[in-house]
């Protein structure tokens, strides 16, 4: 009996070191938003109120160099998701997945590509997208449902209509793989669909739920005169009202359309609170990638934006709550990427990844007891630069010049010192070599 005993402490002991905070494996409410930059969140600065995303950054942390895969849409959905740099994907998704472009309707995410609701949902987890996909849309194959989403609502391509819910004069709006007619702003259907989901989470199971918004991007409208797509940012009226003394039309409209994003996770959070479930639901908040200045986007104080590897384009806001386990008002200066959710994730699941290739970190430690991590390098390619971070330094190159920055005293990417420390370069390039050499081929334009 007294061996029984022991036995069955250590095992809810082991159980409790593999979830890294306790044996209740929390609920995942990852939101993530479309091109928007760092001068884009209230709470990094901007002059756009965002008051419900900045309570998870007062409730919780707030990322000061958060990174994402790539510049664009596609890759940088296919790093989050699967936890490896975009460039091991086996259809080379380094750019964005076209709609209309019929050579993408057999590109996308494929069976072998392990992702995050995959392997929570083998562990138990109930899993779903809400929002935008742009993993795939030619084929049922590459659809969320095929690859580990339970439940999945939203747009298969890069945008949509937000009124229409098309894509130029093509539907895209699905539940799970089949298209629905629905009437609505497509920020506000997404958000009733989340609230809807968390009101069902009744049972003991956890879930992940990934809600993937389409704002602020701009949407895919259609153009009578030229019957071809257009692209127009689209704030309901009520929004944009709120933004009138913003000069810029573009700059307003793209307020308002982060206006209702906002007030959208004010719901969500509001919701999980109210089926107490708050306590024990990790959420998070981020961008797949910097803004896009012609739509309205700010990416200040950085230089570059959306497509670029300078750190408009890829460092992002990105904060996170988890009450009673993440310090409130906790801010991280350590370099994170979008690559370290899927290991931190099957750690706090208690998911064994023998077997799984990463290449991000675990960032539990970083998160829940502000243990600064191990100096790495994070490094990015796409068909026209490289680039890599190690510490305050980072190497830049694209088919012009090679270039070396110092972050820390230099954020805004001002002064090249690749003149000045020709040897720092030459080691920093090598390394951005050495592990781009481990990708299966040489990047090209997709």
């Amino acid at each position: 009996m007294r061996n029984l005993i022991r036995n069955a402490l250590r095992t809810c002991l082991l159980l409790c070191t593999a979830v890294g905070m306790s044996a209740e494996r929390p609920n995942i409410v990852f939101i993530l938003s479309d091109d928007q930059g760092m001068n884009d969140v209230g709470c990094y600065g901007s002059e756009i109120p965002t008051p419900n995303i900045d309570a998870i950054a007062r409730n919780g942390a707030k990322f000061e160099s958060y990174y994402v895969a790539s510049p664009v849409c596609t890759p940088s959905r296919f790093g989050l998701l699967t936890g490896k740099y975009p460039n091991r994907s086996q259809d080379n998704l380094l750019g964005a997945l076209m709609f209309l472009a019929e050579r993408d309707d057999n590109r996308g995410i494929r069976s072998h590509e392990k992702t995050i609701p995959e392997v929570l949902g083998k562990s138990g987890y109930r899993t779903a997208l809400i929002g935008k996909w742009h993993l795939g849309h030619g084929a049922q194959h590459f659809f969320p449902n095929q690859h580990g989403f339970d439940y999945s609502y939203g747009t298969s391509g890069g945008a949509v209509d937000y009124f229409t819910l098309k894509y130029g004069e093509r539907a895209d709006w699905y539940r799970d793989g089949k298209r629905v007619e629905e009437n609505g702003y497509s920020t506000d259907l997404i958000t009733q669909d989340a609230v809807r989901y968390i009101k069902q989470q009744k049972s003991e199971k956890p879930f992940f739920l990934y809600l993937a918004y389409t704002a602020p991007h701009y949407g895919k409208g259609w153009d009578e005169l030229t019957k071809k797509p257009t692209n127009i940012l689209q704030a309901k009226e009520e929004d944009r009202e709120k933004f009138a003394h913003i000069a810029d039309a573009g700059r307003r409209e793209f307020a308002g359309m982060v206006s209702a994003m906002d007030q959208g996770i004010g719901r969500v959070t509001a919701e999980l609170k109210r089926q107490k479930l708050d306590r024990n639901t990790l959420v998070i908040f981020t961008c797949d990638n910097g803004a896009d200045p012609r739509y309205g986007g700010s990416n200040k104080p950085f230089r570059g934006q959306k497509n670029q590897l300078f750190e408009g384009g890829i460092r992002v806001p990105c904060v996170a709550q988890w009450p009673g386990k993440i310090k409130p008002g906790l801010v991280i200066g350590d370099p994170v990427t979008a690559l370290d959710f899927f290991p931190t994730f099957c750690d706090l699941a208690g998911v064994k990844t023998k077997g799984l290739a990463f290449d991000g970190n675990n960032i539990a430690s970083l998160l829940f007891k502000n243990k600064s991590m191990q100096q790495r390098d994070l490094v990015w390619l796409t068909p026209t630069a490289n680039a890599l971070r190690r510490g305050p330094w980072k190497y830049f190159e694209n088919a012009k010049e090679e270039m070396l920055f110092n972050l820390a005293a230099d954020p805004e990417e001002k002064n090249n010192l690749a003149d000045t420390k020709p040897e720092l370069l030459a080691e920093l390039k090598a390394a951005h070599q050495k592990v781009t050499s481990t990708f299966p081929a040489k990047p090209t334009a997709p």
